[in-house]
């Protein structure tokens, strides 16, 4: 099967270089959206507070089981709150500006 031949136009350009066939650029879009200043995207202090400590008492609740410090020994149930906590913590710190 052969390929259909290109169209050509003859004679080139159909209007001049740099301008619109309509001669007029479209309207500006009332749809923008400016950015939001940087002053009102600040986080609380609290923010990084409760992240961190999420983050450090998961990590020693997990410590600490492994140790066997706990009461009750090592159980499941001390993991997954630790495991909580650091997803907690991840969650957190998704929110920090």
């Amino acid at each position: 099967m052969t390929k259909p031949a290109k169209r050509h136009v003859p004679g080139g350009r159909v209007t001049a270089k740099g301008t619109t066939p309509s001669g007029s650029r479209p309207g500006q879009s009332t749809r923008y959206t400016p950015p939001v200043p940087r002053e009102v995207k600040t986080s609380p202090r609290w923010v990084p507070i409760i992240m961190f400590g999420l983050l450090g008492l998961g990590l020693v609740l997990i410590f600490l089981n492994y140790l066997e410090v706990l009461p009750g020994g090592m159980k499941n149930l001390y993991l997954g709150i630790g495991l909580g906590c650091i997803c907690g913590g991840i969650i957190t710190a998704t929110q920090y500006r």
